[in-house]
């Protein structure tokens, strides 16, 4: 969904831990087809994939219900409501200088006058 809500972008890197369903036949076809970059953190270090486990701990923290999700549908919808609006557009980052990340990549472009 990024990949097409980018335009298609070359030179892509996906960056993964070492699950394997990242180093599996189909992931990795998946992966070459359109062209990614693969790279995985190294074994047994939290650190290399820090964000993610940034975004994660966020997750299930700040957002899902503790008592859960009546559905899986109901828990992706609103899992895809927290990612692609709340954390994405409305949520404060400290990294970002307080600005959700698609604000602050809003700006960077603005900037570099890339469309």
């Amino acid at each position: 969904m990024a990949y097409e809500q980018r335009g298609r972008p070359q030179n892509v890197l996906f960056h993964s831990d070492q699950g394997s369903q990242y180093g599996s036949r189909c992931f990795r076809q998946r992966l070459w087809r359109y062209r990614f970059k693969q790279s995985m953190s190294r074994r047994g270090n939290c650190y290399d994939n820090a964000p993610m486990e940034r975004l994660f701990r966020s997750l299930k923290t700040e957002w899902i219900p503790t008592v859960g999700y009546m559905s899986a549908s109901l828990a992706q919808q609103d899992i895809r409501r927290f990612l692609m609006q709340q954390y994405n557009w409305q949520r404060p980052h400290q990294f970002n200088s307080g600005l959700a990340p698609a604000v602050a990549e809003e700006k960077l472009k603005t900037v570099s006058g890339i469309s």
